[in-house]
């Protein structure tokens, strides 16, 4: 099966499940640095699109399963997750624009225009201790799978092994943006949230890409 529209659909609801597997892990983590909702907001947001998919079907076309996400996920999600979020699918929407089906060079495109939403919506950089430090290696090893003619789940999975090593960067930083700033050097020490939540989405979209091969 092709990355189509069914398994853009198979990727929320994979999405859904980690993020309810995680919730507990999430919370704790936005406790460390945070005010302790992103495992909440998360766990309703994607639970959220599930329940949309359940009632109106699965989209026509990638895109749409994604404008259906970012929709949701702003209308659902508090805090800072739910416009950075809903930004990016709705970028990857965009991106992804009316195509059936995502080969590897629009997958990396899809991801790029997600981080490239996110960095507007939230005006963080690299180094700051956000979920742009594990987008952006990420968009950087979907890229370079995708010229290395990788397929689509290849270039999806570089995304996921380069996120996670991208949250685990995200330790030692000092936080430089959002409510995680206001602890200053106490900040260091600790993954950030929204970096977990970011791998949590790429292995998902990773997993049932390979699923679907």
């Amino acid at each position: 099966m092709a990355l189509d529209a069914q398994w853009a659909a198979n990727w929320m609801r994979a999405g859904a499940a980690a993020m309810a597997e995680n919730r507990q892990r999430l919370i704790d983590l936005d406790r460390d640095i945070g005010d302790a909702d992103h495992g909440e907001n998360m766990d309703r947001g994607f639970s959220a699109v599930v329940q949309k998919l359940d009632a109106d079907g699965t989209p026509a076309t990638p895109g749409d399963v994604l404008k259906l996400a970012a929709m949701t996920l702003m209308s659902k999600v508090g805090g800072a997750a739910g416009p950075l979020y809903g930004t990016a699918f709705l970028r990857a929407s965009t991106a992804a624009g009316a195509a059936p089906e995502l080969g590897p060079a629009a997958v990396a495109a899809m991801l790029a225009a997600a981080r490239d939403g996110i960095v507007a919506r939230g005006k963080a950089e690299p180094g700051d201790k956000t979920m742009v430090d594990a987008w952006t290696p990420a968009v950087e090893a979907a890229r370079t799978a995708a010229a290395a003619q990788a397929t689509g789940a290849g270039v999806l999975a570089a995304a996921a092994n380069a996120a996670n090593a991208g949250l685990a960067g995200t330790e030692p930083l000092t936080a430089r943006k959002g409510r995680a700033s206001y602890l200053g050097e106490r900040s260091a020490g600790h993954l950030d949230p929204g970096a977990a939540s970011t791998v949590l989405i790429l292995q998902a979209a990773a997993r049932t890409a390979e699923e679907a091969a």
